[in-house]
């Protein structure tokens, strides 16, 4: 028997949010080059991101990112993401 107990059961996350952040990670991949670029940047400039982000889904549910197309929301939770990636410990 296989002891799972403890473990996070990832199925319970919808699995739109894990495309979402994908996409906006595609897009900043091709706009950076880096993949992995954005374990360099200070979380403060995330925080900031996800808040502006956050006001422009308020404001507009339906809207998208001016530059990149994707909706604000894609924005937020990827910016979060990266926020709960360096703020782990």
């Amino acid at each position: 028997m296989k002891y799972d107990e403890g473990k996070p059961k990832l199925t319970l996350c919808p699995t739109e949010i894990i495309t979402a952040v994908a996409m906006v990670r595609e897009y900043g991949a091709k706009k950076y080059g880096d993949s992995d670029s954005w374990k360099d940047v200070e979380p403060q400039r995330y925080r900031d991101a996800a808040f502006r982000h956050f006001v422009s889904y308020i404001n507009d549910p339906l809207g998208a990112d001016e530059e990149s197309g994707l909706p604000h929301l894609w924005h937020l939770a990827c910016n979060i993401a990266f926020l709960c990636a360096m703020e782990k410990d």
